[in-house]
């Protein structure tokens, strides 16, 4: 897999967003001013990389909760989906459905990707740790789905 070319760097300002969640619920970045944001891309709900990587901040939450941090997964899967994934995984922590790509597209995580020579459009697995001001703090373009939420941890 090749690393996918990002637009924004670290010290950018996180773009603005605001979206739908599960639950029902709405969000939107102004409203987490003050608080680290961790903002995880991740391709689809409840398949095999996606749902380690979820499981894994799920099991290191205690530890971002403690620092104050907010962990927003973000995929373009709609809300129905989600609600199912929180479920039956147990997951503490929001999903945001952009079903539109305006997330996706704002933070360069849509993109070309292949699998078994096919090429397609979809979410790159891209994490962006916001810090309170808004500003980009770190960028982690390439993510190992099992490893990853610990090493989110860490930076913090």
């Amino acid at each position: 897999m090749n690393a996918h070319e990002l637009k924004l760097k670290e010290g950018d300002a996180a773009p603005a967003f605001s979206a739908v969640t599960n639950g029902g619920g709405q969000i939107s970045l102004a409203e987490l001013t003050g608080k680290h944001v961790i903002l995880y891309f991740y391709p689809r709900d409840d398949t095999p990389g996606c749902t380690k990587e979820a499981c894994a901040f799920r099991d290191h939450f205690a530890g971002f909760k403690k620092k104050g941090a907010v962990v927003l997964g973000v995929s373009t899967d709609p809300v129905k989906a989600h609600d199912k994934f929180v479920a039956k995984f147990k997951l503490p922590f929001t999903l945001l459905a952009d079903e539109d790509k305006q997330i996706v597209e704002a933070y360069g995580a849509w993109g070309q990707k292949s699998f078994m020579g096919r090429k397609y459009l979809g979410t790159h697995r891209v994490t962006f740790l916001i810090g309170p001001d808004g500003r980009i703090k770190k960028i982690w373009p390439q993510v190992k789905p099992e490893e990853h939420a610990a090493e989110v941890l860490a930076a913090l």
